[in-house]
């Protein structure tokens, strides 16, 4: 069987929506295209609209490179229904994700220059209304849903416009990101299946274990194995270890969210690349799917 694999990078600010710098984003995106472009890789990257607006050059770079321009919500707020609790977010009405994409859709066509075909909701926080706001804008293509929590979908399916976890007719194409479901979970969300961000935590290798197990269930289940990927561009540039102060205060990340930002990850990215390649896996960018 060989493995169909869409990398995609969600382009943000550093550590997420925890602050408000681009230094990953500017740095970190050159050494992803150089990586990708000596593999002959493409892929899809996500911008958000603020991203795309404050950093043009970085969107016209991936643009020319031949890798997807796809959108990831205006400032990173999360669009959909929760996943695990976190202290400071909430999710916005369900009657405003129609407008909040369709403003953070346009900034980035404007400066990509081209159609949004593909959308990542921030931190995965998928909805049905966030759905048909995206059908409705004409998007092909949504790798919102997250296997390691909703654990139903292992494949792209065509979701309902009543329910989004559920099998129908809408024209978008659902990409589930990439979980090890053969593996017995001990959290309460389960996102100790989830795929990130072993890679760098561990390695590549260790991340190729899980890889290997949901290959031999797509095998037993005669499922194609489709596997979607999330990545960041500051996870390849130094993030700071510690307090990181601005504003009127300060964060301090968990430990594992800035582990072994750099060269490290970007050496383990090479080696994933390598051992899917070994795997006669077939790159392709999201919309590619369609």
């Amino acid at each position: 069987m060989k493995p169909t694999v869409v990398f995609g990078f969600d382009m943000e600010t550093d550590i997420g929506s925890w602050t408000p710098f681009y230094e990953g984003l500017v740095h970190g995106t050159p050494e992803i295209l150089n990586l990708l472009a000596r593999h002959k890789v493409q892929s899809t990257f996500y911008f958000t609209g603020d991203a795309a607006k404050s950093h043009p050059e970085i969107v016209k770079m991936v643009s020319a490179s031949g890798n997807e321009i796809g959108c990831h919500s205006l400032y990173h707020e999360t669009l959909g229904d929760e996943l695990i609790p976190i202290p400071g977010l909430r999710s916005i009405l369900p009657e405003e994700c129609y407008h909040r994409v369709e403003v953070a859709t346009k900034i980035v066509e404007d400066v990509a220059g081209s159609k949004m075909l593909s959308f990542r909701a921030p931190r995965l926080w998928g909805s049905t209304a966030m759905v048909n706001a995206l059908e409705d804008l004409g998007y092909k293509t949504d790798a919102s849903y997250p296997m390691f929590f909703h654990k139903d979908r292992l494949t792209p399916y065509h979701p309902s416009r009543k329910n989004w976890l559920s099998q129908g007719d809408m024209k978008i194409l659902e990409i589930p990101n990439f979980a090890d479901m053969t593996i017995p979970s001990t959290d309460i969300g389960g996102r100790d299946r989830d795929q990130w961000p072993k890679f760098r935590t561990q390695s590549a290798s260790a991340l190729m274990v899980h890889i290997d197990n949901m290959l031999k269930m797509y095998q037993e289940k005669n499922l194609p194995a489709v596997f979607c990927f999330y990545f960041h561009p500051w996870e390849f540039y130094k993030m700071p270890e510690g307090l990181v102060h601005f504003g009127e205060g300060a964060v301090l990340p968990d430990p594992f969210i800035v582990k072994n930002c750099g060269k490290y990850a970007l050496e383990q990215l090479d080696i994933l690349i390598g051992l899917l390649k070994d795997k006669n896996a077939i790159f392709k960018r999201a919309i590619d799917l369609i």
